[in-house]
């Protein structure tokens, strides 16, 4: 004999499923295959399993969120249970695949907003740090200005936005220190190797003892540091892209000539030129101050909530993923863009350099990255060239 809730049990199964749950399978239709389905629709007329639709909790103003099915379970099942879990896997997966793929088309404008939001101003230097989050390649990035300017608001975000990323003082005096800590025979890796393939926010980088400077050329050039003491040598993979806060020397610039404010920065050109983008940071003037006093008095900021800043690191770690070709007719228009910054050296805070051209192609690929595409377009490269004339001048 069948039991009532065998018979129950059959009957629902021969049933078609309600209209209401027949329309929540049908969006399940998109994200699996016909015998996923066929099991998926067996428990929902079994009446096992509900569906129910949430979103990703992203912010509105970051990129619309879009709701989807999840399933849940209506009786007490452990199989089922952990099936309920893997398709709800399943379709939360496919869903950031779309919103990623969508926030790509609107990332140059959206990924640089999400930099600093409290901060009134200094677009082309929180593009400049949103194009470092995504780059494979390193981009070494100073914030060289007066205090109270939000440097180390920007560089604090950009920390917070990649998934692998060390925040702490250019003097090493916070924690762990830059390079490794070893106390008998335990090995502690600093700021770092523990950004490997990451970014690493040094802040007050005016403040690094000399005994660190090594550690950190070997980091920004070579992509490694090293522990030599006594019996002890070490290597440490530290592939890193720096972005660093410095004040320059009496905490403020003074004046307004080129050689004045040269004469003011705090470190020696070895470690400057390291740098691919040194943005001269000043007070702001009458008219950003007013700026800045009306956007905290209306309270406009964006905000970032853990959702949106989750979201933002998955968009990183997939556009990190992208390799992206430089092509050939681009780079005669990199050669004459370069040239013509040699010729006018002299109005510019740091010295022309090689590295500078490297700074440009890179530039020019993280934009293209940014926005999930293969290739540099010539939109990509007037980006860069116009991020490296706002990071060369000198504003007044």
């Amino acid at each position: 004999m069948v039991s009532n809730m065998g018979l129950i049990s059959l009957i629902r199964a021969i049933l078609p499923l309600s209209r209401s749950t027949g329309r929540d399978f049908e969006h399940l239709k998109e994200f699996f295959d016909k015998k996923e389905l066929r099991e998926i629709k067996k428990i929902l007329k079994q009446k096992s399993i509900g569906i129910a639709y949430t979103s990703l909790g992203i912010s509105p103003w970051l990129i619309t969120d879009l709701k989807f099915p999840q399933m849940h379970l209506a009786v007490e099942d452990k199989g089922i249970g952990k099936n309920i879990k893997k398709w709800n896997d399943i379709v939360t997966d496919r869903i950031k695949r779309r919103q990623i793929l969508e926030f790509g088309k609107i990332a140059e404008q959206r990924l640089p907003a999400c930099i600093a939001t409290n901060i009134e101003g200094m677009d082309m230097i929180k593009h400049a740090a949103a194009l470092q989050l995504v780059s494979t390649e390193r981009i070494h990035i100073l914030l060289l200005g007066d205090p109270g300017t939000g440097k180390t608001d920007i560089i604090r975000t950009a920390s917070e936005l990649h998934d692998n990323s060390t925040y702490g003082l250019g003097s090493g005096t916070s924690g762990v220190g830059l390079t490794v800590s070893v106390k008998g025979k335990n090995i502690s890796p600093g700021l770092l190797p523990l950004a490997d393939r990451g970014i690493c926010a040094l802040d007050e980088l005016n403040l690094i003892k000399q005994k660190d400077l090594g550690s950190l050329y070997n980091a920004m050039e070579k992509g490694f540091v090293t522990y030599n003491k006594s019996d002890k040598k070490l290597t440490f993979d530290a592939k890193v892209r720096i972005i660093a806060t410095a004040n320059p020397k009496g905490d403020r610039f003074v004046g307004k000539g080129m050689q004045i404010l040269k004469q003011q920065i705090p470190f020696d050109p070895a470690l400057l030129t390291r740098f691919h983008l040194v943005f001269f940071i000043r007070t702001p003037n009458i008219d950003q101050f007013v700026a800045i006093t009306k956007k905290i008095v209306e309270n406009k900021n964006a905000k970032l909530s853990d959702k949106d800043i989750e979201f933002i690191k998955e968009f990183v770690d997939y556009a990190e993923d992208i390799n992206v070709e430089f092509p050939k007719d681009l780079k005669t228009k990199v050669v004459e863009f370069a040239k013509s910054l040699k010729e006018n050296e002299e109005k510019y805070f740091v010295d022309i350099s090689p590295r500078i051209v490297h700074g440009i192609i890179r530039i020019a690929q993280a934009n293209a990255r940014m926005s999930l595409r293969r290739k540099v377009l010539l939109h990509d490269l007037e980006i860069a060239q116009k991020i490296m004339r706002t990071s060369l001048e000198v504003a007044k």
